[in-house]
């Protein structure tokens, strides 16, 4: 009983490390296939999740494959980032193991695309400084009005509206310097901004923002999707 229990033992211990083995393999070849089919610039980060992976490899249909994409891959501007979800990926192993891949079909995609603060920053350039405040926004400038250079504090509100991030500003004080109230408002005018987000890759489509300590993160998602180069 003994014997058979350890043999028991080491067995499920030998199918653990095939497993592990087995999707480790498995995500190099799904990065380099999302790559090429996704239209990315570069091969992404990849875990296939889930336990056992064996059994979703021998099924041809991968529960849930987590991708990590820079802005490198995105062959987006520097800030850009995103972490999405592939899930109900459908690859047939006879696929697979043939090279014969054409397409990816995905269930559905889930995630969330984050623009940093220096990204958005530097579309108003100069000395600009964005940061979180609460569900808003904070934005320090230099400003000039009537001819004179101002150091503004202001705080605004960020949104989504179709395709772009808006930044709308609400109230500006230039600190201990005494400014009359109607060039504060213009020049708060001067920091409405929008930024139209880049076409991002899988399909996704842009649905809520929330503003975050690292930027702005944009949920987004794709349902029926077919990634095929």
């Amino acid at each position: 009983m003994v014997a058979l229990l350890v043999l028991l033992a080491v067995l499920v211990g030998v199918l653990v490390v095939v497993d592990r083995v087995g999707v480790g393999i498995a995500e190099g070849q799904v990065a380099e296939q999302v790559a090429a089919r996704g239209g990315l610039a570069g091969e992404p980060d990849v875990e296939i999740a889930g336990f056992p992976f064996l059994t979703q490899a021998l099924s041809g249909e991968y529960d849930d494959v987590r991708i990590q994409l820079t802005a490198e891959e995105l062959g987006q501007p520097a800030g850009t980032s995103a972490d999405v979800s592939l899930r109900g990926v459908h690859v047939p192993l006879s696929d697979a193991l043939g090279g014969s891949v054409e397409q990816i079909p995905v269930d559905r995609v889930d995630g969330t695309a984050t623009l940093s603060w220096s990204l958005l920053a530097a579309q108003l350039g100069g000395d600009t400084a964005l940061s979180s405040d609460g569900d808003g926004i904070r934005i320090t400038k230099t400003v000039e009005v009537l001819g004179f250079d101002f150091q503004l504090t202001a705080s605004g509100t960020v949104a989504l509206e179709g395709g772009d991030v808006v930044i709308d500003v609400s109230d500006a004080s230039a600190g201990a310097v005494d400014v009359p109230d109607f060039v504060l408002e213009e020049a708060a005018q001067l920091l409405d901004f929008r930024y139209p987000v880049p076409a991002l890759p899988f399909g996704l489509q842009l649905t809520s923002l929330t503003p975050t300590a690292d930027g702005v993160a944009i949920d987004v998602a794709a349902t029926d999707t077919v990634l095929s180069g």
